[in-house]
C-alpha cells in the first residue's frame, strides 16, 4: 500500500508539519532522535495517528508500511538540526522544503 500525506496537516488543534514520508521502522527510529533531542513527534499511518508506537504493535504486525513523521510547526527548525536536515528557503522566502515535499498547505483540514 502506497500512501500518501499532506505537508501539512491539523491535528489536536495544532499544525503539524510532515518531515518525510518513509517506511514505518525507520520512522520510529528518527522518532526516537526527535524525543532524545525534546521534540515531539507523531506518526500517521493511512489508518490512525499514532503518538505513541508501543513495541507489541510492532512486533505483532501492525502496520509497517510508508507512514507520514510529522512534528508540531513550532518545533520544525529544531527537529530538522536534530536530523541533520537543512532547510531550504524557497525563492521567493516561501516555505521550507522538507524530505522531498513543498511544505506548502494541501490538508484542506
Amino acid at each position: 500500500m502506497s500512501a500518501a500525506y499532506e505537508d501539512r496537516a491539523l491535528y489536536q488543534g495544532d499544525v503539524w508539519v510532515r518531515i518525510d514520508t518513509l517506511p514505518r521502522i525507520m520512522a520510529e527510529g528518527w522518532r526516537r532522535n526527535l524525543m532524545d533531542g525534546g521534540v515531539v513527534s507523531v506518526v500517521r499511518t493511512p489508518f490512525q495517528w499514532s503518538m505513541g508506537s508501543p513495541v507489541i504493535e510492532i512486533e505483532t504486525g501492525g502496520y509497517q508500511g510508508d507512514v507520514g513523521l510529522y512534528v508540531p510547526e513550532v518545533q520544525l527548525a529544531e527537529a530538522l538540526a536534530l536530523l541533520g536536515f537543512e532547510p531550504e528557503e524557497a525563492a521567493d522566502g516561501g516555505d521550507v522544503t522538507v524530505g522531498g515535499a513543498s511544505g506548502e498547505d494541501s490538508s484542506g483540514d
